[in-house]
């Protein structure tokens, strides 16, 4: 986990503008008709067209994907009653969270308003905006009676995700627990400590989920709410107990269960060791839990421990929820978020947790197979699957329950909708360094010297998803540190001409000249190569000595991949190896090959292209549906470019029929599967969207992805290199800060899967 100081997350906020988010424009403005479209006159039809019919706004407005986050600020995360203006960032944040994780537009509001009454109205006044509301950090009791209200008299959903969120999260997480250690729902006794929203709201719905009310026993600040406490608030007498007890550590003894949602260390491991056997907790205090997860899993052996925090397994996150929960409710146009919904979302988020777990998710804590259990009975924040999963859960439900306005007809539809959205406003990329920071690996950076490579080497520092190594002249780096305004604390430097680094020279020579003895590789030229950063810095990586080395390239980088290709090697199996652009677009993520190894690309090397493409498009937990794409389509043109391509489909699919592959093709019939299946039915892509662009040049390839990226129609990662038995990637030196830093952030993934998996590309 990465450090987060005052000054970092203050010059985040601050940045190159302030704040977080910001509004773009969805349609066409340049021109003066553009404007009288979305303006005066064009703009009075569909106000006339709302008024006679009031559901059609989510036609002609971003209605049907605008969510509200409303906070007035009494009860902010941890920092309790400090004022709406002084909770925007943390509304900025969850309306980001929102956008990232669901594409859904969000507009936080921060209303200065503790009257309860008064705070009702201003929302309801405001509700006609919004497809959604998402209450936020609202004390208790007030909230109950406001969302209470709220949900009455309001046309859409509204949900107070610190009573709801928290409460289907780990509702979920109490049956896979429960299943795990083999006890019954309606026959557990339950300890809650927290009388707050969240608490009453867990409790509620664990209920629904078969908990009995005579087995539940519920502490406040005071002790156990009994039967003879008096002015007990509506929510607190609910949950009181008629057994005579006053204390947690009474409490505790012989309970299934503790659910914790106070203060920390108000647990001591004397109270685990009095729970039943094979006991559940729940230690949800943030940012610290009731009782320190260490000492928790020192007190016995048959435990499952649950905490809010993400350095330990089996975090309670409420992100699993609430942006796929509000993109369900809002893509069927339900009135409410029901009971029946927030089950649906329970059951979904539970049973993902017993599916096989992607490539990706393994990589973020370095296993080879993360699997259902006492460590793990729930997804992960970054599991791409949650999307598909959780939504369509929620909307179905909402249809079955006779509360969505605008049921989903065609689900094949739907759900290619929530994939394109996977991929949007960088999400893909926050989520793989997610993974990277969980095991950081040790980067060489072969331009040590050069100003983006620096900047990106203590970028990637600072933000935890590497330990870089710099190869260059120590004075020369010192000098251009201090000139850009960087530290280079935590970065080691080698300056491989140092007669200091004669032995390690010598190591690498000895080994290299033996490898390659048989292609005339002397001893003596060998050791003449070790004064070259890229044989160097590729030997560190052969030798162990480091898991990734970072090429920097110029114009030409023919010359560094030929040195990889003596150092490192091409897989088992292949004779070529290839790089790959990920872009991330509005209509989803696509996977562009090869783009920047070899330029002339004959049958033999696209086959391999292809088969390097698939495996790398699957590690990244996507189906690789893919287009071999030309200047012909299936064979109309018998030039050599074409005609190449054309037998290297024939292959493919004579030796790997199960492999979504089809083509030549030109890229409006790969990108557009309606002309394509209207004019060729027969194609193996029928149906599907295409994912995986494999381009029969490197002038094709190059050209079209660095097209996109200066119209500003894509952000990309990469090149990422695939077919090497090692994790050896290139870059141009001139490449941005940004694009190096995200290309080790890939790179260090794969660096944890060849070391754990040796050559994981298999045929199937």
């Amino acid at each position: 986990m990465s450090k987060v100081t005052k000054e970092m997350a203050l010059d985040y906020h601050k940045g190159n503008r302030p704040g977080k988010i910001e509004t773009i424009p969805t349609k066409p403005y340049s021109s003066q008709h553009d404007l009288s479209l979305a303006y005066s006159p064009g703009v009075a039809y569909p106000c006339k067209e709302i008024e006679r019919d009031s559901q059609t706004s989510y036609e002609y407005t971003n209605k049907g994907n605008l969510v509200a986050v409303i906070s007035n600020g009494t009860a902010v995360l941890g920092l309790g009653d400090i004022g709406a203006e002084a909770g925007k960032p943390v509304m900025e944040g969850k309306a980001l969270l929102f956008k990232i994780f669901a594409g859904l537009d969000c507009f936080d509001i921060e209303v200065n308003e503790k009257d309860p009454d008064k705070f009702v109205e201003i929302v309801k006044a405001i509700s006609p905006t919004f497809g959604g509301i998402n209450l936020e950090d609202i004390k208790a009791p007030e909230c109950f009676a406001i969302e209470k209200r709220l949900k009455e008299e309001c046309a859409v959903p509204v949900m107070h995700d610190d009573q709801h969120g928290t409460a289907i999260i780990s509702a979920a997480g109490l049956l896979n627990a429960l299943e795990v250690q083999g006890k019954k729902i309606d026959e557990i006794k339950l300890v809650v400590n927290g009388a707050g929203a969240a608490a009453v709201s867990c409790t509620k719905l664990y209920m629904s989920l078969g908990v009995r009310l005579e087995n539940i026993v519920m502490c406040d600040s005071h002790g156990v709410i009994n039967k003879q406490r008096k002015n007990l608030n509506p929510q607190k007498a609910m949950f009181a107990t008629s057994r005579e007890i006053t204390t947690l550590e009474e409490a505790m003894v012989g309970a299934d269960v503790f659910l914790g949602l106070s203060v920390m260390d108000v647990v001591t491991p004397e109270m685990l060791k009095s729970m039943a056997h094979n006991p559940i907790v729940f230690a949800l205090a943030n940012p610290d839990p009731e009782i320190e997860y260490s000492k928790a899993k020192a007190s016995r052996d048959d435990l499952i421990f649950a905490t809010g925090r993400s350095d330990y397994p089996n975090q309670i996150n409420n992100v699993l929820g609430f942006p796929y929960i509000f993109r369900g409710a809002l893509d069927c146009g339900a009135t409410s978020i029901n009971e029946e919904m927030k089950l649906a979302a329970v059951h979904a988020i539970a049973d993902l947790a017993k599916l096989p777990v992607p490539t990706v998710v393994n990589a973020a804590y370095d296993m080879s197979g993360i699997s259902f259990g006492r460590e793990y009975i729930l997804p992960k924040p970054l599991d791409p699957r949650l999307l598909t999963t959780v939504a369509p859960a929620v909307a179905k439900a909402a249809i079955a329950s006779n509360v969505a306005r605008r049921p989903v007809t065609d689900w094949d539809q739907y759900n290619g909708k929530l994939n394109s959205l996977m991929g949007y406003d960088s999400k893909l990329m926050r989520r793989l360094t997610d993974v990277a920071k969980c095991n950081p690996r040790r980067v060489v950076f072969g331009e040590g010297n050069t100003d983006n490579m620096l900047l990106a080497a203590v970028d990637a520092c600072r933000e935890g998803v590497c330990i870089p190594i710099l190869l260059g002249n120590e004075e020369m780096i010192a000098k251009r540190a201090k000139r850009l305004g960087v530290k280079l604390d935590g970065i080691t430097i080698i300056n491989l001409r140092n007669d200091s680094e004669a032995i390690r020279r010598e190591k690498y020579a000895q080994i290299l000249a033996r490898k390659k003895g048989r292609e005339g590789f002397t001893h003596r030229e060998a050791l003449e190569k070790m004064f070259d950063r890229n044989y160097f810095g590729m030997m560190m990586v052969e030798t162990c000595d480091a898991d990734v080395f970072i090429a920097g390239t110029y114009s030409n980088s023919a010359y560094v991949t030929n040195i990889a290709k003596e150092v490192i090697g091409i897989r088992d199996g292949f004779n070529h190896f290839a790089t790959m652009h990920i872009l991330n677009t509005k209509r989803g993520v696509y996977f562009v090959s090869d783009t920047m190894i070899n330029e002339t690309e004959d049958t033999d090397t696209l086959v391999d292209v292809v088969r390097l493409s698939r495996n790398a498009v699957e590690y990244f937990a996507k189906e690789p549906v893919m287009a071999m794409v030309s200047y012909s389509n299936f064979g109309s043109n018998k030039a050599e470019s074409p005609k190449a391509v054309h037998e290297a489909v024939n292959i493919l699919h004579e030796k790997y029929p199960d492999l979504l592959v089809d083509g030549e093709m030109q890229i409006n019939y790969a990108l557009n599967k309606e002309i394509r299946d209207k004019n060729y039915p027969f194609n193996k892509l029928y149906g599907k969207d295409v994912n995986t662009l494999v381009f029969p040049s490197l002038n094709a390839s190059s050209a079209a992805y660095k097209m996109m990226l200066e119209m500003g129609l894509a952000e990309a990662i990469g090149p990422i290199q695939i077919g090497l038995k090692k994790s050896v990637h290139f870059i141009s030196v001139e490449a941005s800060v940004r694009d190096i830093v995200n290309l080790v952030t890939v790179a260090t993934m794969d660096a944890t899967t060849c070391e754990r998996c040796g050559a994981p590309i298999k045929d199937k």
